[in-house]
This record gives structure tokens, C-alpha cells and sequence, in this order.
């Protein structure tokens, strides 16, 4: 039987290179997102692709609720979850502490941390039943360094490595792998968000050099998935070759 892989945050960048990564082996796919007409066409896409079967749930993981009740609507045989990807996250605004807004903080904490621990929280139940799984959270180098005007959203991703190691430990008596992919730089709609919809100042992030690509990341992330049971990559730093820390890159 094909696996089946859930991937939060689908409808773009790294979570649409993931579902599109994943398809393509064959998984069948449980995607999720906030943007239903994204969330209705990747579907119908990775359907008519790769001749899978994709579930689509459209709700927003900040909404501790709404995911309960998406995962327990999930029919019987699409519970037998054997990936976990925790994809969808968020930076927004890029202020020093003093000036931050709180929105954005509340914004970031509730889709960067709670989120990831609520789609947890509804589906290790689930791989625990069956003694096997994979839970993959999509972190970042903000996670490792924290840089200027970062405060909250690193925080948030240091969050996420922490996470990630309590997971781990929490679940290894049931036979499940728990990964951490942190990514340094990568060009999608991360900066576009973060800036507020200012196109050309997002633009100017990945200027210079080449940044990593989303089918970078979902790459690696599938990787992970494919070593023999025996075998988890814990922790997995991933940068483009122009970037040795956080803030250091070289530009042309």
C-alpha cells in the first residue's frame, strides 16, 4: 500500500515542493491549507500528475479546534499516517523589540509553535496505534542564530529545535523518527510575507547570490524518509552555498 505523507502549509513554497516531491514516489497525500482555491487546484494537479490520491483540509492550524476536528473527520483508512510534515509557518514584520507589533508576534507564536504542536498533538495518537511514523518539522537557521530584528520569529524557530528534541525523546518507545530540517535562505513567498506583500524589498533578500530553491528543501525532506527504519536524521542544516551563518552571505 502507498504511504501516506500530511503536509502542512501546502498551498506554496516549500510545502507545495514537498507535496509535489512526495507525489511523484507515489505517496498519497493529505494536504493542508488556509487558501481553499490553492488547496482545491494542487489537488487536482498532483491527481491528474502523478495519479495519486490526495485528500485536501482546508482549515488554519492556529485553530487548535479546527485541526481536532479535520483530523478526526480523516476517514479510517486515511489515518494510517506514516509522514508527518509541519510545513506551514511564518515570519511577519522584521522590527526590533522596542517598536515590534504585536500581531505579528501573536501571528508567528500561534502558527510557528502552537500550530506545529497542535497537528502533532492530533496525529502522534495515530502513528503510536500503528508503531511506526515520521514527523518531520520544518525549522530554520533562525533556530540556531538569532539576528538583528529577529527577536520572536527566532524565537519562535528555536521553539521548533527544542520541540523537535522533546518530541524525539517522547516518542522513541513507540518506534518513531522525529527530524528537524533548518533551512538557511530559501527563495519563496518567505520575505514577500514577512515584508507585507512589499515585492521588490523581498526581492532584495535573495539579490546578489543564489539562494536555496523550495525543491531544494523538499528534496532533502523526502530524503530523510528513505533510510532504512533503523536510521533518523535528527538535525539537518541546510544552506546555499553563499550563506556561512544567519547573516553572513557572499554577494556578486
Amino acid at each position: 500500500m502507498n504511504k501516506i505523507t500530511l503536509i502542512t502549509g501546502a498551498t506554496s513554497g516549500i510545502g507545495y515542493a514537498c507535496a509535489q516531491r512526495f507525489a511523484s514516489e507515489g505517496h498519497n497525500l493529505i494536504i493542508t491549507g488556509r487558501r481553499k482555491e490553492r488547496l482545491n487546484n494542487l489537488s487536482s494537479e498532483l491527481k491528474e500528475k502523478y495519479g495519486v490520491n490526495v485528500l485536501s483540509l482546508n482549515f488554519d492550524i492556529r485553530e487548535q479546534k479546527k485541526v481536532v476536528e479535520a483530523i478526526a473527520s480523516l476517514p479510517d483508512d486515511w489515518k494510517k499516517i506514516d509522514i508527518l510534515v509541519n510545513n506551514a509557518g511564518l515570519a511577519a514584520g522584521l522590527n526590533p523589540i522596542q517598536t515590534g507589533v504585536i500581531d505579528d508576534w501573536e501571528q508567528m507564536i500561534d502558527t510557528n509553535v502552537k500550530g506545529l504542536l497542535y497537528m502533532t498533538r492530533a496525529i502522534a495518537p495515530l502513528m503510536i496505534e500503528q508503531r511506526r511514523g515520521h514527523i518531520i518539522n520544518i525549522g530554520s537557521i533562525a533556530g540556531k542564530e538569532v539576528y538583528p530584528n529577529g527577536n520572536v520569529y527566532c524565537a519562535t524557530k528555536h521553539a521548533v529545535n527544542a520541540l523537535t528534541k522533546g518530541i524525539r525523546i517522547d516518542l522513541v518507545q513507540h518506534g518513531i523518527r522525529v527530524s528537524q530540517i533548518a533551512p538557511g535562505a530559501v527563495e519563496t513567498e518567505f520575505s514577500e510575507v514577512r515584508f507585507k506583500g512589499d515585492t521588490e524589498k523581498a526581492r532584495q533578500v535573495y539579490r546578489g547570490y543564489e539562494p536555496l530553491h523550495a525543491e531544494d528543501i523538499a528534496e532533502v525532506t523526502y530524503y530523510v524518509t528513505t533510510l532504512p527504519a533503523h536510521v533518523t536524521v535528527n538535525d539537518l542544516v541546510i544552506m546555499p552555498t553563499a550563506q556561512a551563518s544567519a547573516t553572513v552571505m557572499h554577494k556578486e
